[in-house]
């Protein structure tokens, strides 16, 4: 792999990662763009004692633009883009439009691809090797910036989730704090471990293995289930069968059998719902140990990904009792869903 990192015209940094070590990258940003202003703030609950960011300037961003107007493909033709190159393998660059900015983290656009009607799931293992590759670098990267204390590497796929911009990508955002969900994690390891002397994540994989109605595929390096208590119709958690706390230390064997198991899970959800269904909405999300706390050497690295829809043409929306109260209710039996998830494995 080779990391070139240059910057955009308003000084935003750009990274491309490319499979071939002599590739030149040397194109310029021709755009006269204006620096880059953000009123990130982060504000915390008093009641919950979560975090919300509070990010205006977002209202401006682009938004579900014509294909051929698509900031996100390679600069042709004189149609200028955020990648001034002609072509890319993997780029990564400072989001214009920032969640999380200076003091409050940092958020980061990943172009998984300059092939605008790709999908994740149509790249070759190489190539989703080499993104790989990019979640680990920038993982080391957002690691060492003092006002990131959690990266969260994730891709949202579909209208239907929220997505405004088509081409394939994902983000990450560098926290400077450890998330909800996480401390949530973190609290119900540390009671596990007081409790039993037991890691709680290498119980619950070992107890899903044991069982086995809810696996999903499992290799020497990984294994993907849906959970005993599934908040998402159609839910998948892989996990590395040796646990680790985030991307970077992944052995060479993990990294080199991930992109055939991923690849794997993500050709099965669109096939959840039959043949001539659109491609399935899906969220995918990294869940990293977070530096510097109690706990981190307990905490599993591990995937999940899920799905919002629960059968064909129709959603799982977040009504009362999933907004109103944090509780979820699925409406897809898990052993169901971990059996269909089974039933369209790649002939």
């Amino acid at each position: 792999m080779k990391k070139t990192v240059t910057t955009l015209a308003d000084g935003r940094e750009l990274i491309y990662y490319d499979a071939a070590e002599d590739t030149v990258r040397d194109a310029v940003d021709r755009r006269p763009l204006d620096p880059v202003s953000t009123s990130s703030e982060i504000r915390r609950d008093p009641l919950l004692g979560d975090a919300v960011a509070i990010a205006s300037h977002r209202q401006a961003r682009t938004y579900h633009p014509p294909a051929d107007a698509c900031p996100l493909c390679p600069t042709r033709e004189g149609r200028h883009s955020e990648i001034p190159d002609d072509h890319y393998d993997v780029a990564v660059f400072e989001n214009r439009f920032p969640s999380l900015a200076g003091d409050s983290g940092r958020c980061e656009v990943v172009c998984f691809t300059s092939d605008h009607d790709a999908s994740f799931a149509d790249l070759t293992e190489e190539q989703a090797a080499l993104v790989l590759a990019a979640w680990t670098d920038r993982t080391a990267a957002l690691a060492a910036l003092g006002q990131v204390t959690q990266v969260f590497c994730f891709e949202n796929r579909g209208a239907e989730i929220g997505v405004t911009l088509g081409h394939p990508h994902g983000q990450i955002y560098g926290y400077p704090f450890v998330t909800p969900r996480t401390e949530l994690m973190l609290r119900s390891a540390a009671r596990h471990r007081e409790e039993t002397g037991a890691n709680l994540f290498d119980d619950v994989v070992a107890r899903e293995e044991k069982d086995g109605s809810r696996v999903v595929l499992a290799t020497d390096h990984w294994i993907a289930f849906v959970p005993y208590a599934a908040h998402w119709p159609y839910e998948v958690h892989l996990y590395p069968r040796r646990r680790v706390p985030d991307l970077r230390e992944l052995d060479e064997g993990a990294r080199t059998e991930f992109p055939q198991v991923y690849l794997e899970l993500l050709r099965r959800f669109d096939r959840i719902f039959g043949p001539g269904e659109p491609p399935t909405p899906y969220i995918s999300a990294w869940h990293q140990a977070p530096f510097g706390v109690d706990g981190r050497e307990d905490f599993a690295l591990h995937l999940e990904l899920f799905t919002i829809r629960r059968t064909s043409g129709k959603l799982k929306f977040l009504a009362g009792s999933e907004s109103g109260m944090s509780v979820f209710i699925n409406d897809v039996p898990p052993e169901a869903a971990a059996e269909r998830l089974r039933e369209v494995a790649s002939q």
